[in-house]
């Protein structure tokens, strides 16, 4: 409000369609301000109109937040109970996208002012912090964004500057992980990532486990992300134990790959929850060794097994497999044979609910996005910072990410009908 009362301008405001203020200037005033331009960087360019004007409108937007302060204008006289005085004004430059601004920013005498439009030790302003972090969760060194900062914007920033506004996120990070989540999932996919992280003994391998819940909508969100050099059932109970305090009460189908202890896991936290081993992964692995020229000719072997119509016929398919595969490629067979009970539980379902649960791809999607942000780094000097850096690649790629599939309405319905009574109801 003191800024209205203070800035005395030809601009006025009115609501606009969004409930925001929108301020409108007559056109006198425009062509007065504009008059002196001759050319387009004389309005936004490095020295042009444009970044004055935001210079002075700050500047005089501490003027009024000093008037309102210390409760009379500038050239006025203070009332007999402010014994406070205005004491001069300082420079300070501001970091703009428009580039380096200077503003002059009033001062008093007993040193109580704390403007609110720029803050005594902020030098940023209009959204700095958010272009360091945007380019941060793209995976962009601290040397590059000092670089692209200072080739864009004209701007200095320090190393110091660039870990000091990407560490504000650390406690956003920590809500995030402890928030509440939905009662039910009808899905859950479980996936790794693996980082080289620098520890107390050097540069190791960890993996960053992801888990991945899809809604009843059909929407899915990331649960949470856990760094645990080595995996097992205690490991898992620890994480469902988690998922758990935090409101999940039911899992329908939690589909994972390999993931030493996690069957155990789930049979003892979620004892109703299906669970399913990945089968684009078994089909990866089991074709590794295979040679390329033969690789088309298993694959499609292989995919009888899990077409199938029933467990029957996936069971009929696997063996016509081994006879045929079984001298060359035994390996195969036997690790399918192994894993039967978690490869096979999806079989017993409508192919509308196989195509959502046979695969992990709705995690492996968000991990290419996250591979690309990882493949610049070399290793990440701590824990916390994959963490920090997997956080915000996360909330940067859900923005076009977590749709539901356009077949989903009818998984829906198979869902229900499958697991009857077990579905959240509105």
């Amino acid at each position: 409000m003191a800024k209205k009362t203070e800035t005395e301008t030809e601009g006025k405001a009115r609501p606009a369609s969004n409930g925001e203020r929108e301020w409108k200037f007559s056109p006198e005033l425009m062509d007065e301000l504009l008059g002196s331009c001759e050319s387009p960087s004389e309005l936004t360019g490095p020295d042009g109109l444009l970044r004055s004007l935001i210079g002075a409108l700050v500047s005089r937007a501490m003027k009024a937040e000093m008037r309102h302060e210390l409760g009379y204008a500038e050239g006025e006289k203070p009332t007999t109970e402010q014994t406070n005085r205005r004491n001069g004004t300082s420079e300070k430059t501001l970091r703009t996208h428009h580039g380096p601004i200077t503003i002059e920013v009033p001062r008093d005498r007993e040193g109580e002012f704390e403007p609110k439009i720029v803050g005594k030790h902020e030098r940023h302003f209009d959204g700095f912090d958010d272009k360091i972090i945007s380019m941060y969760a793209r995976g962009m060194s601290t040397r590059d964004i000092r670089a692209h900062l200072a080739e864009i914007y004209g701007v200095d920033a320090s190393a110091e500057l660039v870990s000091r506004v990407t560490d504000a996120v650390v406690d956003e990070l920590r809500v995030w992980q402890s928030r509440p989540l939905e009662r039910v999932y009808l899905i859950v996919y479980v996936d790794a990532l693996v980082l080289k992280i620098r520890d107390k003994a050097g540069v190791a391998n960890k993996s960053v486990y992801l888990a991945v819940g899809v809604r009843a909508d059909g929407t899915k969100e990331v649960l949470g992300m856990w760094i645990q050099p080595t995996e097992g059932a205690k490991f898992w109970l620890t994480i469902f134990g988690e998922l758990r305090q935090r409101g999940v009460e039911d899992v329908l189908v939690l589909c994972a790959d390999g993931l030493t202890g996690m069957p155990e896991a789930v049979e003892a936290a979620f004892p109703r929850t299906i669970f399913q081993t990945c089968i684009v992964h078994m089909v990866r692995s089991s074709t590794r060794f295979v040679p390329w020229k033969e690789r088309r000719a298993v694959c499609a072997d292989l995919r009888a097994i899990y077409t199938a119509d029933s467990v029957e016929g996936a069971e009929v398919a696997l063996g016509e497999f081994e006879a045929r595969w079984g001298k060359r490629f035994p390996m195969i067979a036997d690790a399918w044979r192994r894993r039967w009970a978690e490869v096979s539980p999806f079989l017993a379902f409508p192919n509308e609910i196989r195509r959502a649960i046979y695969t992990t791809n709705a995690v492996e999607a968000l991990n290419r996005q996250l591979r690309k942000v990882l493949k610049t780094r070399g290793h990440m000097p701590s824990e916390q910072a994959a963490l920090k850096l997997m956080y915000l690649a996360i909330q940067n790629a859900s923005k076009n990410w977590g749709g539901r599939d356009k077949s989903w309405n009818t998984a829906m319905l198979q869902f229900a009908i499958h697991f009857e009574g077990r579905l959240p109801v509105e």
